[in-house]
């Protein structure tokens, strides 16, 4: 299983996730999200990141594709999220120029969304995600969608599960639909945007007891 923890902004969250084997941590490029990150505090995480096994995400949402550029070259990122309405044009623009991973989220609320997977190739991960309403944020709504969509579901790229996920329903995950990453965010926060050490180490705790 492959964990990623979303939205973190200090290096102590990040070293939590280090020490509970979190695989990728996420970093929230979106001025509209409490998670939102400025340059400098991504720049101290990527730093501290070097030391560690622990790998940085780059998290967008129809980010100017120029500006996208220059923050993967400066922070040297070998992941990025695209998390809203980019198009294959997009995809290959970033894929064509620089070795990077690419996951590309897909919000479901109905079995026909998951049709979308197949007008994108030049991908690497997908993950699936909480369909928000007009009024509400493209994550981290604490939301989640029925998970028996995926249920039985073969899916040709490794895939992603995301959306209210937290130590009550995370070991309900593996036993319903079996993905091969779960993506964490607000179910590990002590406040919105404010990541809990506690939280995350009380999640995994959860998680591997037998």
């Amino acid at each position: 299983m492959i964990f990623k923890i979303c939205g973190l902004k200090n290096k102590e969250s990040v070293i939590c996730c280090e020490k509970n084997n979190v695989d990728l941590f996420g970093m929230i490029f979106y001025e509209k999200s409490p998670r939102n990150i400025s340059f400098k505090q991504a720049e101290n995480l990527v730093n501290l990141s070097s030391d560690l096994k622990i790998k940085p995400v780059g998290v967008f949402v129809n980010h100017n594709i120029n500006d996208l550029k220059k923050i993967i070259l400066s922070l040297d990122l070998k992941y990025i999220q695209l998390h809203g309405d980019e198009n294959q044009i997009y995809i290959d623009e970033l894929k064509n120029e620089f070795a990077i991973k690419i996951i590309k989220k897909f919000s479901l609320k109905k079995k026909q969304d998951l049709n979308k997977i197949n007008n994108f190739n030049n991908i690497d991960y997908l993950i699936f995600d909480y369909k928000p309403e007009k009024n509400e944020l493209p994550g981290g709504n604490s939301k989640t969608f029925d998970w028996n969509l995926l249920k039985d579901k073969t899916i040709a790229l490794p895939w992603f599960i995301s959306g209210g996920i937290n130590e009550t329903n995370i070991k309900k995950i593996q036993k319903l639909i079996n993905p091969n990453g779960i993506d964490l965010s607000s179910g590990v926060e002590q406040s919105k945007g404010i990541k809990s050490n506690q939280k995350i180490n009380n999640l995994f705790k959860v998680f591997y007891d037998n």
